[in-house]
């Protein structure tokens, strides 16, 4: 067995994103135009009606790391996550992280790298709706606690408890009363999580409000990515200083020896998502358990008196494609 060795590229760096401009196609003469070839349907959809103006898409992104790059060091690091998760399932590990952060800040792009190369039977993601009028009535904690892992297990939650920090508290669902009680037994809660054996990793991703309000635009134009723009973010472009606030004074109160913050800088997806990776791997103490290589015995022969149902008695899916 070998400890976990892992290389990922240098901090994410935070230029400053361009302007849209107008598109290439539109500046060339008509004939020139011609020659082309004809736009992706997924480009076509980010050429904004009337202006022509060219709005990069969210999963572009403006990153300095090469697609071809970023595919290596991605796949390298998935390999470690099964290698961890082999050590998790064996020694009986119990694992939460929290993803919290601005809006479009890039946490779900992030927990899905996490979450789609291990076993879904030991690792599930957490994303809590709006409470119910019953839940409301509880101790706080209670439904966050009911999806605690196992023995074996890793959760990730997609917000988590910190929603009281932050929008309950900038947009008035929660009291004054009810936030600093929060302040105050959030600490001890996350210390009786840690005691019990749970290793808990809470990241908070980071992202400038240009890039942001990048990526908020680039969802309205692309169909499939509309529902991404809820009600909620909309709200929080208008109070942008207000979380960033609440984002202090909760670090302040809840950044813990026990459990500390991880800021991750997001401006960049890709670099963010694998710094986050190579971080979560390097807090975890896990060794490759990896099992030997299977050799599969040979396929048993079917007997003789087997008949197979006809066709025209079953239902197929129509070739389409």
């Amino acid at each position: 067995m070998q400890n976990m060795s892992v290389d990922v590229g240098n901090a994410v760096s935070r230029d400053a994103v361009p302007a849209a401009g107008p598109s290439p196609l539109a500046l060339e003469p008509a004939q020139k135009q011609k020659k082309k070839k004809s736009l992706a349907p997924e480009k076509q959809a980010k050429l904004s009606g009337s202006n022509g103006l060219f709005h990069p898409s969210e999963q572009e992104g403006v990153s300095k790391l090469s697609s071809k790059k970023y595919e290596k060091k991605l796949a390298r690091l998935q390999l470690e996550l099964v290698k961890m998760q082999y050590w998790v399932k064996h020694t009986g590990a119990r694992i939460v992280i929290l993803f919290e952060g601005r809006d479009a800040a890039g946490k779900g792009g992030t927990i899905k790298r996490i979450t789609e190369p291990l076993n879904p039977r030991g690792c599930r993601v957490v994303a809590l709706g709006t409470p119910s009028d019953r839940e409301k009535t509880e101790w706080y904690f209670q439904r966050y606690v009911a999806h605690l892992p196992a023995a074996g297990e890793i959760v990730c939650f997609d917000r988590s408890w910190y929603n009281r920090a932050g929008v309950e508290h900038v947009m008035g669902f929660c009291t004054d009363a009810e936030y600093q009680e929060f302040m105050r037994s959030c600490p001890e809660f996350e210390r009786m999580l840690v005691r019990s054996g749970i290793i808990l990793l809470k990241y908070w991703f980071s992202v400038s409000d240009d890039e942001q309000e990048r990526r908020f635009q680039s969802r309205t134009l692309d169909p499939a990515r509309r529902w991404k723009l809820s009600p909620m973010d909309l709200e929080s472009r208008d109070r942008w200083v207000k979380y960033s606030q609440a984002k202090d004074t909760m670090f302040a109160h809840t950044n813990i020896p026990e459990a500390p913050w991880f800021t991750v800088e997001a401006d960049d997806k890709k670099r963010a998502r694998l710094n986050c990776l190579h971080h979560v791997l390097s807090k975890i103490p896990y060794v490759d358990m990896t099992p030997e290589q299977m050799e599969l015995p040979p396929r048993q022969i079917a007997p003789q008196n087997y008949v197979r149902s006809p066709r025209n008695e079953q239902f197929f899916v129509p070739y389409v494609y």
